[in-house]
Parts: C-alpha cells; sequence; structure tokens
C-alpha cells in the first residue's frame, strides 16, 4: 500500500508543473522516477518515451500509467495516472470557476507572457537530450529535421510519419542491423 501511496505522490508532485505539457514534464518525470526513486533506469525511460508518444492520449499521463504498472500492474498504473491527472484537472476547475473574475488582468496577462519563453525552454532540453540518448548524430540528425519538415511544411499527418518511423525502424532492426549482428557473431565464432 505504501509504494502505491509514493507513486501516486511522486506523480502528483510532478503533476502540479505541468505547464508546457508533458515534454515539458519529461525533466520532471526522470529526475523523480530514473534518478531519486530508481523504478526505471535510463534505457527503460527512452524506451517509455517513445512508447507514450505512439500511443493515443495524454503524453505524460501514458509515461506514468507504465511506470505505475511495471511497480504494481493494474493498482500501480491507476495511483500513477490519476496523481498525474489530478493537478490539472484540479487547477483547470478553479480557472473555469474564477477566469471570468480575472480574464482581462493584466498581471495576469503578463504572468502568461513571462511563462512562454520558460516552457520553450522546458521543451527543447528534454528534446535535446533525448537526442544524445538516442544516438542522433550528424549522420541521423537529418531524420527527425525532415519528419518536422514534412509536417510543418508540407502539412503531413503525423500519423503518417509514426508508421513510416515505425517501418522503416523494423526493417533498419530486421535486415541492416540483423545483418551486422549476424556479422559480429560470425568474428566471435573464430
Amino acid at each position: 500500500m505504501n509504494l502505491y501511496w509514493e507513486s501516486f505522490k511522486t506523480f502528483f508532485k510532478i503533476g502540479i508543473f505541468t505547464l508546457g505539457g508533458g515534454y515539458a514534464m519529461i525533466p520532471l518525470i526522470e529526475e523523480e522516477v530514473v534518478n531519486r526513486k530508481q523504478w526505471v533506469s535510463k534505457d527503460e525511460m527512452l524506451d517509455l518515451i517513445a512508447i507514450a508518444q505512439s500511443c493515443p492520449g495524454v503524453f505524460a499521463i501514458n509515461i506514468a500509467t507504465f511506470v505505475g504498472y511495471k511497480l504494481r500492474k493494474t493498482r500501480g498504473a491507476i495511483a500513477t495516472a490519476i496523481g498525474t491527472a489530478l493537478p490539472s484537472f484540479l487547477i483547470i476547475l478553479a480557472i473555469a470557476i474564477f477566469f471570468s473574475q480575472f480574464k482581462d488582468n493584466r498581471f495576469v496577462a503578463a504572468m502568461f507572457r513571462g511563462i512562454r519563453p520558460a516552457v520553450v525552454a522546458l521543451i527543447a532540453v528534454p528534446t535535446f537530450r533525448l537526442g544524445q540518448r538516442a544516438n542522433l548524430n550528424w549522420y541521423t540528425v537529418w531524420i527527425p529535421v525532415v519528419c518536422a519538415l514534412a509536417i510543418w511544411a508540407l502539412g503531413v499527418s503525423p500519423i503518417y510519419i509514426i508508421i513510416i518511423a515505425g517501418l522503416a525502424g523494423y526493417l533498419y532492426g530486421r535486415f541492416v542491423q540483423g545483418d551486422k549482428d549476424t556479422s559480429k557473431q560470425g568474428v566471435q565464432d573464430k
């Protein structure tokens, strides 16, 4: 029971700082779940991010659900998902109740304008870290750049990008990486 409460509290604390959405939460999740609690490894975290991006739903809740499931199966997944979603729900509920009272307040508007650059930084930092951990280098950096340009400039649906990337990754792992592994095995056998 203690692990349920601890995982709920951890993800509730992370959920409070959802400025910028799920991607801005990656450093917080990584610090708590990988570095402090050691519930998942860095490699597992990278895999969780990839899976969470590919699944429908809210990115941060997907990660929380996967971590909770790893810890305590279905009940753990429920505890972490509720912990992540509850702060946002409560904040949005409070905003909805009191929005008409402060929507034209210049201090509130200025505060939101000040938060925007910080949100960009919160999203940029984990993006660069993910690129480093995914072994992005000068030979492979073209892949995310082409994908981003295809979505932004050509209006290609991200769904098609995900399907093509998944298929390309499968083919690469099956044929190119598989050939490398086979040749390494042949060298080791000699």
